[in-house]
């Protein structure tokens, strides 16, 4: 009864995590429309610190922020700031539901870095995956067709590079708390964004430094409820909910700005996350 428990409790808490960080980028999209990508970066990460700060001094201690790879960390930054700025760009140019949806090859393309990166066996199983994703990516994207247009490659390297982060984030966590590899990141992308300052900042108003904490406290948050929800679950099995996204995405774009996913996107998304679903499985089963 204690494992059942455990696993609802992990997968409540991967459920709202995914709403936040969902709400999270809506709210991205509505600011960067009056503000540079640089700008929304930079003041959402500071606001996160409002999350973070008050975890480290109630629950962890500032001893846990301490680093013992600072190339590592450095570099997994550098990887935060750059995968955010083309997915922040994305969110700008293209309906929400579409961004969340090329973002969700993610997992596969950390399936293919896996074996060079960290040495792991990469079977039959994980490549017919990993085709599977590229297909789902391409029945969205459609290259050669009159729908295409470039912005749809922003959330494409979006992925590509978060992949690589989150392959690093395997390696750091060998040396690096959870939390200090959230901290330091934040503060890599935090100053990051803040050099594009003198290239043209706009001036906050009290709605808009509204809506940048909000979004840092999303973003803060969810991070800390998908870490707590992987601590009570097998992170095979919460790995479904996360494609609930999905469905909150399309949600708050019609609701907001009135974009309705077509069919191609459905189409995309459903073979890009069965061939997810379907890796994860097999590697369950190999557990």
């Amino acid at each position: 009864m204690k494992d059942a428990s455990q696993a609802l409790k992990g997968v409540m808490l991967m459920a709202i995590g995914v709403v936040l960080l969902t709400i999270n980028d809506a709210i991205s999209k509505h600011l960067v429309l009056t503000h540079p990508v640089g700008q929304v970066i930079s003041l959402r990460q500071a606001a996160t610190l409002l999350v973070i700060i008050p975890y480290v001094m109630l629950a962890t201690g500032w001893g846990a922020l301490r680093v013992v790879n600072w190339p590592g960390q450095l570099l997994r930054g550098l990887l935060f700031i750059t995968g955010s700025v083309c997915i922040v760009w994305s969110l700008e140019l293209l309906p929400l539901a579409m961004v969340i949806t090329i973002l969700f090859t993610t997992p596969i393309f950390v399936a293919t870095f896996s074996a060079p990166v960290l040495g792991e066996r990469v079977g039959i199983h994980r490549w017919i995956a990993v085709v599977g994703g590229f297909a789902g990516v391409l029945i969205v994207v459609q290259p050669g067709m009159a729908a295409f247009q470039w912005a749809l490659l922003l959330p494409v390297v979006a992925a590509f590079i978060n992949a690589f982060r989150d392959v690093l984030t395997r390696l750091l966590s060998r040396t690096e708390t959870s939390i200090a590899i959230l901290f330091w990141s934040n503060i890599v992308l935090m100053a990051g964004g803040a050099l594009t300052a003198p290239f043209g900042w706009e001036p906050v108003n009290g709605t808009a430094a509204l809506w940048f904490i909000v979004a840092g406290i999303c973003n803060g948050a969810a991070h800390f409820l998908i870490i707590e929800a992987l601590r009570a679950g097998e992170a095979s099995a919460l790995a479904p909910v996360r494609y609930t996204a999905l469905i909150w995405a399309a949600l708050l774009g019609f609701v907001v700005w009135g974009e309705v996913p077509g069919m191609w996107l459905w189409a995309g998304a459903a073979v890009i996350v069965g061939s997810s679903l379907y890796m994860i499985r097999v590697e369950r089963r190999r557990g």
